[in-house]
């Protein structure tokens, strides 16, 4: 063997050694712990789900299980109020709504019908007070009766009772979050899709984002979705109502989403996977500082996605499947939190 071609074999073998070398390192990362777990509870998520998180704007970690990808498009359940809620906040930041502007103001109906002190504050925080059944798996995915959110909402102003003074009990349900909607409807004379699209989802670039229904559109629960999509929204919440340099809400209307609405003993109905949370506007809060400012959001959905916000550590962060909502997941969830909070310190709170 000549001397030059024993140099070119010595020269690959090298290189090959230093690609494996830097491959070990790059499939090590500070992150492996979280995507272990991610894998563990793969039989738990119903076979398939990815994690995205993001920090200082970009993706710092991303695994997959089973065949979900960044673009699959799943239904998000309650995961859709805390973009209702950003949609009804835009009106507000542009002195068009206000937040304790009565229902009836634009939806007479609610007059009519002894409901007539309803604010759209009461609606955001699921304070209305109109009699509602516990949300179910079996009530999301069976066909709506209603062909349109006018005919859903007229409903709940005629046919429903007033089960308590609004503003006095919580209960979540789909009842204040589509009389939302619909007000937003009267407002403009526009579609609440069409509203969404123009205000929200287009300039999040969430091209997979959608609330379009074969039946009437649901504000509250409505939403499909896509772990890239959302977590373009969960980036605007964190980074104080800027995305890509644009102001999508004012720093106010964030703050405001955030501020907490309830305490235990107002919390008359809460799903099971939210239980011992507070809430703001269309989220929940999971964590607050000694003063009570919201610190970590939430929004955990019926159908299995479940998204953070951790303000103290500026990070953000969505597991997004396609299942169901129980207490098992819900220690899965919190359990990938706690993995993410060991690599990352808290340098904003104190």
């Amino acid at each position: 063997m000549s001397v030059k071609h024993r140099l070119n074999c010595v020269k690959v073998s090298a290189a090959a050694i230093f690609m494996l070398f830097f491959q070990l390192a790059q499939s090590q990362t500070p992150f492996t712990e979280v995507g272990e777990k991610l894998v563990n509870a793969q039989r738990q998520l119903d076979g398939s789900a990815i994690l995205l998180i993001y920090k200082e704007g970009k993706i710092i970690y991303q695994k997959s299980v089973g065949d979900f990808t960044v673009k699959t498009q799943a239904p998000i359940a309650g995961c859709s109020n805390w973009l209702t809620a950003a949609l009804v906040m835009t009106f507000v930041d542009q002195g068009k709504l206000s937040l304790d502007d009565k229902v009836s103001k634009y939806l007479p109906i609610f007059s009519k019908y002894a409901k007539g002190y309803i604010t759209i504050r009461d609606c955001l925080s699921h304070f209305s007070g109109i009699e509602a059944d516990p949300i179910r798996i079996s009530t999301m995915i069976t066909n709506k009766k209603y062909a349109t959110l006018e005919e859903e909402v007229n409903d709940f102003a005629s046919k429903k009772e007033i089960q308590t003074n609004p503003g006095t009990e919580f209960r979540y349900s789909n009842t204040g979050l589509n009389i939302a909607g619909r007000v937003l409807e009267v407002l403009t004379r526009r579609g609440f899709e069409q509203l969404m699209q123009e205000r929200i989802t287009r300039p999040l670039m969430m091209r997979n984002t959608s609330f379009s229904s074969m039946a009437a559109v649901n504000p509250s629960g409505g939403a499909v979705s896509t772990a890239s999509d959302y977590i373009n929204f969960l980036s605007m919440i964190l980074n104080k109502g800027m995305f890509n340099g644009k102001r999508i809400l004012s720093e106010d209307a964030i703050a405001e989403m955030q501020k907490v609405r309830t305490t235990p003993a107002l919390i008359k109905y809460a799903p099971k996977g939210t239980e011992g949370y507070n809430y703001g506007f269309g989220e929940w809060i999971t964590s607050t500082d000694e003063k009570g400012n919201a610190t970590v959001l939430a929004c955990p959905g019926l159908f299995g996605t479940w998204a953070m916000v951790d303000k103290c550590r500026g990070y953000a962060f969505v597991v997004f499947t396609k299942g169901s909502l129980n207490e098992e997941k819900r220690e899965v969830y919190l359990g990938i939190k706690e993995a993410i909070d060991e690599l990352i310190p808290s340098t904003i709170c104190k």
